[in-house]
């Protein structure tokens, strides 16, 4: 049985609290991208997620992924409701087992919440909260078993994923895509011009995912020292140039960059490091960084093209960077970086590529196969869709009786009792990307 190191510990526990907080920023990247009247169901979809899976993991969700195997494709229940998860290490760790359920669960909480990106403003809340608590179970927690637990079978084929390129942005990108298409677009989608409300506090939110994300890959070192330091800085490189990438794509296009553009670009480099993060260096990074700028991009403009919904560009960033990520790391792995990885494409190993691919189609055909028969099943019971006079309405005042700016010129209220303004010139990036 390992020691427990109390550095290693301590670097955890940072990297949990480290995680954690992504969800709040997430809350605060989408909400400030949709319409004011929408602003406190969008970060209802962040915030209550840290309740809902924090119930399915602690019971039932850590023991299915993480448990010892049943034929490679899930966990048992012999740590259901954490029995046997204390303050002894799993074996070939050196930080309490209580502290890596704690440090997964992080990564279990941002990953349904992540979806909601493509279904904002349109959904019931109580449809919202079944959905997710469902997907936890039959989605995350198998395919985190498949990837990351010693019996997965995608393990033992040879696939990386250091820190959730597959397990958490494929997934819920590729789930993101199928709630899109099957509930439909938005009332008024494309042809009404919908722009994001609050710029500033997207920004915001995209800071807070880049502090975080530190420890979303660096903690999945699970210790301190060399693994925690490359993965912290191809983490850095890869969202900065993402950020780069993108605007320079956009100033081509159109003449001017957007900060939405930027903060879109630096997200696409965090999710496609994510899979490579501890197998590849610093260089590799920036090439990483740069395809996901431009790449993401792409599939964001292609939405347009092809008339899906995906209000918040779920599939586009988290969906595609994390294929994109998948796919790199089995072209730029090197054994030099990680001797616990494999030697990737450019080192002479397309094996490796070809098992990232697999690992990766079955990931997102899985996710995207089992959300359709939720999202039916769900609406069948329930219904998803909330009705077009609450559309109309807003979420916030019609599910939960609260408005984000109700004491200020953007409440809804007010908005109500004076001439509309004149219409605001919005950058052509931001139209553009909403599909107007």
């Amino acid at each position: 049985m390992n020691e427990i190191n109390a550095s290693d510990t301590t670097w955890l526990l940072v990297s949990s609290a480290m995680v954690l907080l992504m969800t709040p920023g997430l809350a605060l990247f989408y909400g400030g991208m949709v319409r004011t009247k929408n602003t406190l169901s969008t970060f209802m979809h962040s915030f209550f997620a840290m309740g809902i899976v924090t119930l399915a993991w602690v019971t039932i969700g850590y023991s299915m992924a993480f448990a010892e195997s049943k034929g490679g494709f899930i966990g048992g229940l012999d740590h259901a409701f954490l029995n046997g998860v204390g303050f002894e290490p799993r074996e070939g760790m050196t930080v309490p087992h209580l502290l890596f359920m704690v440090f997964q669960l992080m990564f279990a909480i941002i990953t349904p919440a992540l979806i909601s990106g493509a279904y904002a403003e349109r959904v019931k809340f109580s449809s919202y909260v079944v959905f997710t608590l469902l997907w936890t179970l039959v989605v995350y927690s198998p395919i985190c078993h498949w990837v990351w637990n010693p019996g997965g079978w995608l393990l033992a084929r040879g696939a990386l994923d250091f820190a959730g390129g597959t397990v958490v942005h494929l997934a819920s990108g590729a789930s993101a895509l199928v709630m899109a298409i099957v509930i439909g677009k938005r009332k008024g989608y494309p042809t009404r011009k919908i722009v994001p409300h609050n710029l500033t506090m997207t920004l915001l939110g995209a800071g807070l995912l880049w502090f975080g994300w530190f420890g979303f890959n660096g903690g999945s070192a699970l210790s301190a020292g060399g693994l925690a330091t490359v993965a912290f800085v191809n983490t850095h490189i890869a969202a900065a140039i993402g950020a780069l990438a993108w605007a320079a794509v956009e100033a081509v296009r159109f003449g001017k960059p957007s900060l939405l553009g930027v903060a879109s670009g630096l997200v696409a480099g965090l999710v496609a490091i994510t899979p490579a993060a501890g197998f590849v260096g610093p260089m590799a990074s920036v090439g990483i960084g740069l395809a996901a700028g431009v790449v993401c991009y792409g599939a964001v403009m292609l939405k347009g093209k092809l008339g899906y919904d995906d209000s918040l560009d779920a599939f586009g960033i988290h969906g595609v960077g994390g294929l994109l990520g998948a796919l790199l790391t089995g072209v730029f792995a090197s054994t030099v970086w990680n001797s616990g990885g494999q030697d990737g494409l450019i080192k002479g190993n397309s094996g490796l590529l070809a098992e990232q691919f697999i690992a990766a189609a079955v990931a997102a055909v899985y996710a995207g196969g089992v959300t359709f028969v939720l999202v039916k099943v769900v609406n069948a019971v329930m219904g998803f869709r909330v009705d077009s006079e609450i559309e109309d309405e807003g979420l916030d005042r019609a599910l939960h009786g609260e408005e984000a700016y109700s004491l200020g010129e953007g409440g809804a209220h007010a908005a109500e009792s004076v001439p509309p303004a004149s219409p605001v010139h919005s950058p052509s990036p931001v139209l553009a990307r909403e599909g107007a």
